[in-house]
């Protein structure tokens, strides 16, 4: 479909009239419009490049000589590889950074629950110096009132015992004055 206007189309004219007697295109040497003397080759667009043929861009192929196409893919591969660690090291730096945050934020909480219960064990201390110092009183009282108690117990029994002592010698200073 390289035409839609039949090739005896006056007003613009066939332009490919040399196409109008059924040649293929890897004939169009036999013409007239490409000389003779210098044909170009063929090549293949596959990408397997022989040694025997040549490219209208490329020199022949030195069998010592590393590909170009193969020295320009190890090229993009490097290139590629370096974007790819380069990724990988920002990525890497990022986890590392979030990593350390976080490190910091526990830090932070522990100091503050630390603080927290620093405060907590200075309160109870103070109410327990507080109960020891209560508690030791009351030892101190309970033994005054002991001693009190005994004593009272002491004069008790002495009193109970006196009044028959009082009796006895009362009596008996009675009968002698009579």
């Amino acid at each position: 479909m390289l035409s839609a206007l039949p090739p005896c189309e006056p007003v613009f004219g066939n332009p490919f009239s040399y196409f109008s007697g059924g040649f293929t295109p890897w004939e169009i040497h036999d013409l007239d419009l490409v000389s003779p003397t210098s044909p170009k080759p063929v090549t293949s667009s596959s990408g397997s490049d022989e040694p025997n043929q040549t490219h209208d861009n490329k020199r022949k192929l030195d069998p010592n000589e590393p590909n170009r196409d193969a020295v320009s893919v190890m090229d993009e591969r490097k290139r590629r590889r370096m974007i790819s660690n380069r990724e990988s090291a920002r990525r890497s730096r990022m986890r590392k950074q979030r990593h350390l945050e976080n490190l910091r934020n526990q830090l932070n909480k522990c100091r503050i629950e630390n603080r927290e219960l620093n405060n907590r064990l200075q309160f109870v201390l103070h109410h327990f110096n507080r109960v020891r110092t209560e508690n030791e009183w009351l030892r101190s009282e309970r033994t005054a009132l002991r001693q009190k108690v005994s004593t009272l117990t002491q004069i008790l029994v002495f009193q109970q015992l006196q009044p028959f002592s009082w009796t006895c010698n009362t009596t008996t200073s009675v009968m002698t004055t009579e």
